[in-house]
Order: structure tokens, then C-alpha cells, then sequence
């Protein structure tokens, strides 16, 4: 990242505002943030906001066709057959 034109206020450039940065080192998952770090990375009124992070989760996402308790429940059936 190149260095801001006003050290005093942390803007300058785009993608330089260091309070943006500061914002979603505290709250990664802020929306208010993300937004105005698109904004931020965007050319004034030509480009869309560049908002193409995914979202972000402390939960791990769902399996696909995984199912822990039924796991479960084979396995102990499989011990039981192999018991008998």
C-alpha cells in the first residue's frame, strides 16, 4: 500500500485510508467497514464499489451430504454386527 498524501487524516490515494484499515482490524466482519474500504479502492463515480470479499464466518460451512449423527449411528451398528 503507498503511503497517504495527508498523514494527519490517514486519507489520500485510493485504498490508503488507514481509518478504514484500523475499523476492520477491530471488526473484520463489519459491513459499515468492508463498504467504505470498496469505496475506498473505487474510482470516483465510474466504477461499481469493488466489494468482491467473501463473507466472512467463525461457523465452518455445512457438508455436503454429511451427516454426524447418522456416522454415529452406522458405526455403532457395525460394531454391534461384528460383536454378534
Amino acid at each position: 500500500m503507498t503511503e497517504p498524501r495527508d498523514p494527519t487524516t490517514g486519507r489520500g490515494d485510493a485504498g490508503t485510508d488507514t481509518s478504514i484499515e484500523e475499523r476492520l482490524e477491530k471488526n473484520p466482519e463489519s459491513k459499515q467497514a468492508r463498504l467504505d474500504r470498496a469505496l475506498d479502492e473505487s474510482m470516483d463515480a465510474s466504477d461499481p464499489p469493488a466489494t468482491t470479499q467473501p463473507i466472512h464466518s467463525h461457523q465452518a460451512p455445512a457438508s455436503s451430504g454429511y451427516d454426524a449423527e447418522k456416522e454415529k449411528q452406522m458405526a455403532e451398528e457395525k460394531a454391534r454386527q461384528q460383536d454378534a
